[in-house]
């Protein structure tokens, strides 16, 4: 894949996120400077390209959030947009780098709100500014109320409610859904699909998913001490895997389900020692993220209508089906 140069700013550390996004914001951007006043938009944009903003939720180093930026950078490439991707675990730390990114004059915002109340400010100031925003994976309920034009992702509660009714076709009695990140709202919608829907037992395992010893130990220690647990649901490629190697370690009899899936997690399907996966298409996420701002600027476009989600997923990949998706999985872009 041919990608432009791109600024990049990747902030997960808390204590550094924030007073490292104002300075770094003449950084990231060409054209800025400190006058404050209106430019013409080619000399803003770097001889006429668009500055557009990627700024997520998502943990460094978390496979899923690679495949977001990777789909981003494709539509950036083909759009001739100059492209910031940046990121925050930290609800603050992510609304600091949406003011960033308005400071610095970005022609379009693209954001996750995975914790709405934090982005309402934030996502209030860019549109005073004249400044398109879009979100992405996170937000379903919440989007529109907080003033985006357009939202990209899965109905997580449809997703959940999902999962529920395939573990009765499996024949499962005890689910365990784990939640990797307390307070996300699309994590907490999908196990509370699962509990809906499921006719057996759900138990919620909340778990620090930043901190992958941490999630080892605590789902072994769940396995160990509750052994009635005959399904594990987690929320993410990387937590399937981990939840594989605790029930070998365990001698459990419990099986393995996930939402969202990587190349790691396609082969665990292949061999089957993860039952499905729900695949909510994160490449397309964000290159549509990025796509759509290009579009409202370029042509006056919105997705949807802007009253619509573009739903990405949710869509099952099972032992039947995953070598639809293992070719492209295998390149890093499903």
């Amino acid at each position: 894949m041919n990608t432009p140069p791109r600024p990049v700013s990747s902030r997960t550390a808390r204590g550094t996120a924030l007073t490292a996004a104002a300075a770094a914001g003449c950084l990231l951007v060409a054209g800025c400077s400190g006058s404050g006043k209106d430019e013409p938009d080619a000399d803003r944009a770097g001889a006429g390209r668009l500055k557009i903003a990627l700024i997520s939720h998502g943990n460094s180093g978390d496979a899923f959030w690679d495949l977001v930026r990777r789909g981003a950078e494709a539509a950036a490439a083909k759009d001739g947009v100059e492209l910031t991707y940046a990121s925050d675990s930290d609800a603050a730390g992510q609304a600091e780098l949406v003011r960033s990114a308005i400071r610095t004059r970005t022609d379009g915002i693209a954001v996750t709100l995975a914790k709405p109340d934090a982005m309402r400010g934030p996502v209030g100031r860019a549109r005073a500014a004249g400044i398109p925003v879009v979100a992405l994976n996170s937000g379903m309920d919440a989007w529109q109320s907080e003033g985006a034009l357009e939202y990209f992702g899965q109905d997580e509660s449809v997703a959940g409610r999902a999962v529920g009714d395939k573990l009765d076709d499996l024949k499962a009695r005890h689910a365990l859904c784990v939640i990797h990140e307390r307070g996300n709202v699309s994590l907490e919608a999908r196990c509370a699909g699962v509990k809906k829907t499921f006719a057996g037992k759900t138990d919620m395992l909340y778990v620090d998913g930043a901190d992958m010893n941490a999630v080892d130990q605590a789902l072994t220690t769940e396995l160990r001490q509750d052994p009635s647990v005959d399904e594990v649901v987690t929320n993410g490629a990387q937590f399937a895997l981990a939840a594989v190697k605790a029930v070998k370690t365990t001698g459990a009899e419990a099986r393995v389900a996930t939402f969202d899936l990587n190349k790691d997690l396609v082969k665990a399907v292949q061999g089957g020692a993860v039952q499905f996966a729900v695949d909510q298409q994160p490449y397309l996420q964000g290159y549509l993220a990025v796509d759509a701002p290009w579009l409202y600027k370029t042509n006056g476009n919105t997705g949807g209508g802007g009253v619509a989600p573009v739903l990405t997923g949710p869509a099952f990949v099972t032992r039947a089906n995953v070598a639809a998706v293992a070719r492209f999985a295998a390149n890093g872009t499903r």
